[in-house]
């Protein structure tokens, strides 16, 4: 009977089996919050017990696995069922999880942040489903509440996971992410239908190993090269062999027919949303990198900045959480009315306007509280849109790879800036009382460019919001 279910025909309207369904994958998305966007409560004590302050690959290092994981478990998911790819998924994070909680060193640690970050593709393959499962327009709402729906529970966990961290080790939160990870497994496994909607191909591993590791190459030269020398040998040849890898990748993909990504019948429509995402969400995530950083510095220390003894890290984690919980389900409703290329406009301008805000927020408590809020806003909003958009772009058969590419560039928008961001905060740093700190030149450098990124995003949005308005009919991407 379950088996059957998603050949009985979309849901039209909420109904018990619907909730029971949205439930699971709202938990499912709370396990990827566990994975990739936790740690950051404990990130001054990992760069403490590794002895690095290589910032971005203890943050960013999931993020830019989920680039080669997203396509390459996006296209399986196509090919063998949208469920058993997804359990497999938060199996594999559960291990990497598990390897960071015993990892006793950096070059342990990284390796199973790279493994957890096959939790990334459990947020498309959950919009995936639900696109599969529900007809298109209560899909959009469901879209919101399934990709920002675990930020309830993320607001009390904030507060829950800081006390265990300053008990047991920072340790701890890994555990949690693993335990997390095998009972959502089980629960997918029980509750939710396997598609019966596959697409007959092969899985172009090659071509992840190549867009994965190019874009590490390139990214490991942006975070090494100030320490090393932009022109020294180990950031040089990081840098050429991520070039030759990523060359090699586009190359590739576009004489296979089997490709990951086809980048020849991309539309520009679906390059637009694209394109304003990796700005948008980059941007967010990079600002959300920096809050810890700035809380951890006291305002007496005269840097320009700091937010330290004025109120806790787990309200300033928690506040863009309310905003995700809040800015989803809204876009998902606003979409079935406006469409969603005009709520991801919204989305935009209220990120611009909240990362503006942060030049007085990294130094006065309520008012970062206050915009870190409107980012979470801003980031439910531009995941909900941004999945229905590329979404509606593509037919049902092709839902895995196509929502894989969103997920894509929101981990390749979020682990350039991270990494752009730590390399400027690095490059300014000054010492205080023996301790090197990071300025207030590298803070306020970091949050313009942010800024930037998001009003390029600005424009980019009003192109695509009026070439939707000229198309009568969107354009299929059967062929991706």
């Amino acid at each position: 009977m379950q088996e059957s279910r998603i050949g009985a025909g979309p849901h039209a309207r909420w109904n018990g089996r619907l909730i029971g369904l949205v439930a699971v994958l709202v938990l499912v998305n709370f396990m990827v919050d566990t994975a990739i966007t936790a740690p950051l409560l404990v990130l001054p004590e990992m760069l403490d017990h590794f002895g690095t302050d290589q910032t971005a690959w203890l943050n960013a290092s999931a993020m830019l696995a989920g680039v080669m994981w997203a396509p390459l478990l996006g296209k399986s998911a196509d090919v063998y069922g949208k469920r058993k790819v997804l359990v497999l998924t938060l199996l594999i994070s559960c291990a990497g999880a598990l390897v960071c909680a015993v990892a006793p060193s950096l070059w342990v640690f990284v390796p199973g942040r790279l493994l957890q970050g096959a939790a990334v593709a459990a947020l498309f393959l959950s919009v995936a489903i639900v696109r599969e499962i529900c007809a298109p327009r209560i899909a959009m709402i469901v879209v919101g509440i399934v990709t920002s729906g675990s930020a309830v529970l993320n607001i009390g966990s904030r507060f829950l996971t800081e006390k265990l961290a300053a008990e047991f080790g920072f340790q701890i939160l890994f555990l949690i992410s693993a335990a997390v990870a095998i009972a959502m497994a089980i629960c997918v496994r029980a509750v939710i239908p396997e598609s019966l909607l596959k697409t007959p191909g092969r899985i172009d591993i090659g071509g992840a190993l190549l867009l994965g590791g190019g874009l590490a190459g390139v990214l490991g030269y942006v975070s090494l090269g100030s320490e090393f020398g932009w022109l020294g040998l180990a950031p040089v040849v990081l840098l050429a062999g991520g070039a030759a890898a990523l060359s090699r990748w586009v190359l590739v993909s576009s004489r296979k027919p089997d490709s990951l990504i086809d980048l020849r019948n991309i539309g520009a429509p679906l390059a637009l949303t694209l394109l304003v995402l990796v700005l948008g969400t980059g941007s967010y995530q990079s600002m959300l990198q920096l809050i810890p950083l700035v809380s951890d510095v006291s305002a007496d220390q005269g840097l320009g900045y700091g937010l330290a003894g004025q109120g806790t890290l787990a309200l300033l984690l928690a506040a863009p959480g309310i905003g995700v919980m809040i800015g989803g389900p809204v876009a998902g409703m606003l979409a079935t009315r406006v469409g969603p290329a005009m709520t991801l406009a919204g989305g935009i301008a209220l990120g611009t306007v909240a990362t503006l805000g942060m030049f007085l927020g990294v130094s006065q408590f309520p008012i970062a509280v206050f915009f870190a809020f409107l980012l979470g806003f801003t980031v439910g909003a531009l995941g909900t849109s941004g999945f229905n958009l590329a979404g509606g772009l593509a037919p049902a058969e092709r839902q895995g790879i196509v929502s894989s590419l969103v997920m894509v560039v929101i981990a390749i928008g979020s682990v350039v800036l991270d990494f752009v961001g730590a390399a400027v905060l690095k490059s300014t740093a000054v010492s205080v009382g023996g301790e090197t700190v990071n300025s207030g030149t590298g803070v306020f450098t970091y949050i313009t460019i942010a800024s930037v990124a998001f009003a390029i995003a600005a424009v980019l949005v009003v192109m695509l919001v009026r070439k939707s308005r000229s198309s009568t009919k969107t354009p299929s991407l059967a062929s991706l």
